[in-house]
């Protein structure tokens, strides 16, 4: 078994290309927001019409999902991958056609939806998972991290395309520069341990992942454990997504001008990069278990803050800490499955999990604006999350450790 220095002396530029390939989860998310002045203004749309592209994009990707992790397994993560990026171009660039009819605009965020879903992070940490074990916890972090770095630029690449290009012409140029920059990366570097295992065994009739260590799906779904972490994605989803959306009303609710509340919305972001890394080194030196009960509990200070807190200073507090804990999820909910339950099923088996966690991101925003619309106010939203937050900690971080396949 290699060092963790030997894993990254070989394979280093592996998840700098799983990154990549994984920012084809969001670039059409991140980048919609410029787009929505100008859109508006060429067809007369409201935010809501523009918007609802995303609703379209998401429900497709999490009812598509489940097969693009059986592909993973049976196909590999690099065949997927290769077809997601260019998928992902394509779609993504046509929406730039846009002709001003709203079935024309659902039609192509359907296409978004099956593009993207060749692109989520099942495809991508599943080759990453397969070849760093010493160091899994950084490998991890790395590859989600880039989502963002990307999610900072791409609101400002859109923006600049836009003013220089026009609307239609900036849906191409996003799109071609993400594939000119990712494709060369996932062609050379981004190569998993279930292909090269595939290759030397000569046998074609079995699933590319058959090769790795691992349970069989079957196992995976019927038992407590996967029962848990599905719950743990789920809820916390739910408050990630929730606190993120209203984070900026809440703060002006409080009082906080508009600018300074975006600004400190901010904070989020790049909290959540950091999040990210301290998470992944904390992950490859304790019990993943111990980790995701501490990280996922944090959204409950932020609670406190924002409830009970009377300064910018305590709602900048509020916001590096949900973003830390928003750090934390995705990275210990992807080790803690590939640990718990091995390599052979992941892209099943994990696909499943985002399935959960989907469910928490489409009905968390939802439920804190009804209850601000209920009783005018985001206080009992606030004390609400706490005990979902809790709940979600204590799924997955009062588990056994998980033994090694």
């Amino acid at each position: 078994m290699k060092t963790a220095s030997e894993e990254w002396k070989a394979f280093w530029t592996l998840p700098l290309a799983a990154g990549l390939g994984n920012v084809g989860s969001i670039i059409h998310i991140y980048s919609l927001g410029a787009f929505m002045a100008p859109l508006s203004a060429e067809f007369g749309w409201s935010r809501a019409e523009i918007s609802s592209g995303i609703t379209v994009s998401n429900s497709g990707t999490a009812i598509i999902g489940l097969f693009v992790g059986w592909l993973v397994d049976r196909l590999g993560p690099r065949k997927v991958g290769i077809f997601g990026v260019t998928a992902m171009a394509l779609a993504f660039g046509l929406v730039g056609t846009a002709t001003g009819s709203y079935g024309n605009w659902v039609l192509l965020w359907a296409l978004i939806a099956l593009a993207a879903t060749t692109t989520q992070t099942t495809v991508w940490t599943s080759a990453v998972t397969s070849r760093f074990d010493r160091s899994r916890g950084i490998a991890i972090a790395l590859t989600v991290a880039i989502n963002g770095a990307a999610a900072t630029l791409l609101p400002i690449l859109a923006t600049l395309s836009i003013q220089g290009l026009g609307w239609r012409y900036a849906f191409f140029a996003i799109a071609g520069g993400w594939f000119a920059l990712t494709m060369p990366m996932v062609l050379l570097f981004f190569k998993g341990a279930a292909e090269e295992q595939f290759a030397k065994s000569g046998k074609t009739d079995v699933p590319a992942s058959a090769h790795l260590p691992g349970m069989e799906v079957t196992e995976v779904l019927l038992s407590a454990a996967f029962i848990r972490l599905a719950i743990t994605g789920c809820l916390f989803s739910f408050v990630a997504m929730s606190l993120i959306v209203h984070f900026v009303p809440i703060l002006t609710d409080k009082g906080v001008p508009a600018v300074e509340a975006a600004g400190i919305a901010g904070i989020i972001g790049l909290a959540s990069i950091c999040g990210r890394f301290v998470t992944g080194y904390l992950l490859d030196r304790f019990p993943a278990e111990r980790v995701a009960l501490v990280g996922l509990s944090l959204p409950v200070l932020s609670a406190l803050l924002l409830l009970y807190g009377q300064s910018e200073i305590a709602f900048s507090f509020a916001a590096g800490v949900a973003g830390f804990a928003l750090g934390t999820e995705l990275d210990v909910l992807i080790y803690i499955t590939s640990r718990r339950f091995g390599l052979k099923r992941f892209g099943t088996i994990f696909a499943v999990i985002m399935v959960s966690m989907t469910v928490g991101t489409a009905t968390g925003p939802l439920s804190a604006g009804a209850i601000f619309d209920r009783f005018g106010s985001y206080d009992n939203y606030l004390m609400l999350i706490i005990p979902l937050v809790l709940m979600a900690a204590l799924s997955a971080g009062t588990m056994r450790p998980a033994p090694r396949h």
